[in-house]
């Protein structure tokens, strides 16, 4: 079996990085980590997929002119280890459209909310003060415009009358680890299609359970 070459960008601490890469320890995982990429030389998460023997690489966006320079050397690097997925994992620089198209349906990114409701930033802040009942997470494929690519996976939580952001980010954050390494298997076995911005799988059974019944509590 051919495992996918995977990048994760991160930007901090990487936790859901630190998901897909118990997830790919399975051999029959179909894809595998092979680069922890971050904008941040001092971001956490570098250093655990160092102790974990993943190559990673620092590309400290702050010493570029512009997003187009930060984005060749990324590029060289994605090169040189052969990458064929890009996972975004709390990576805190927005991508050029010239970038997302080159990466189309190769580039996926988890999102604290039910897309397309809270697109953006504070989504749990912004979902405790509408007084939504469901809140939740989604894995999508990243497209130009934010948060608005074909959807490949979601899991809901119930929000309590008591959440604060954090508790509710808390509960969020426990599907968001069983979803991304779900999806990315879907993606990186090419059970995935996309057609008309909606996602597809092929013979969806119970090895993706998480994708098919969503978590409320």
């Amino acid at each position: 079996m051919h495992r996918k070459r995977t990048a994760i960008f991160i930007s901090g601490r990487g936790s859901n990085m630190r998901a897909l890469i118990e997830a790919a320890r399975a051999p029959d995982y179909p894809a595998m980590i092979a680069l922890v990429l971050s904008n941040r030389p001092e971001a956490e998460g570098l250093a655990f997929a160092k102790a974990e023997g993943i190559p990673t690489a620092a590309v400290d966006h702050k010493i570029y002119a512009g997003r187009d320079e930060f984005e060749k050397s990324i590029e060289v690097l994605l090169d040189l280890h052969r990458i064929e997925l890009i996972c975004l994992a709390g990576f805190m620089r927005l991508l050029t459209p010239h970038f997302v198209r080159a990466w189309a349906q190769r580039l996926i990114n988890i999102h604290p909310a039910l897309l397309p409701a809270y697109r953006g930033l504070h989504t749990h802040e912004r979902a405790l003060a509408d007084g939504v009942k469901i809140h939740g997470c989604t894995v999508h494929f990243v497209v130009p415009e934010m948060d608005e690519g074909p959807i490949i996976a979601q899991a809901a939580v119930g929000v309590h009358d008591d959440d604060t952001p954090e508790t509710l980010a808390a509960r969020v954050l426990v599907q968001e680890h069983l979803i991304y390494p779900a999806a990315l298997a879907l993606v990186a076995c090419g059970r995935l299609h996309v057609s008309d911005n909606r996602t597809h799988i092929d013979g969806a059974d119970q090895d993706f359970a998480p994708l098919q019944v969503p978590k409320i509590d």
